[in-house]
């Protein structure tokens, strides 16, 4: 039996949920979620410049969870970009 999954802090709420390539309309597109965790995770080590332990700490779990989570957003946010995909900004 999997272990419950510890809630996380996630503090930033974005003003926008989607991001596509130009030119073509949103429905003839695959779309990425992005979780709200991730996003997170992507502005306080990329955007804030924090460390992971420091980031981990601010979001209430470990640095390993905290690494799994940004590699997650990373490689969703490679995939969308080089396959030309929508990412969809998972809210709370």
């Amino acid at each position: 039996m999997p272990r419950h999954k510890i809630p996380r802090c996630v503090r930033f709420n974005p003003d926008v949920i989607y991001f596509k390539p130009q030119g073509i309309p949103l429905r003839m597109l695959e779309e990425v979620v992005l979780r709200a965790d991730e996003l997170e995770a992507l502005k306080l080590y990329d955007v804030d410049g924090l460390e992971q332990t420091k980031a981990a700490e601010k979001m209430k779990i470990s640095q390993p969870t905290f690494a799994r989570i940004l590699d997650s957003a990373n490689k969703k946010i490679a995939e969308a970009l080089v396959k030309g995909k929508a990412i969809r900004i998972e809210t709370k």
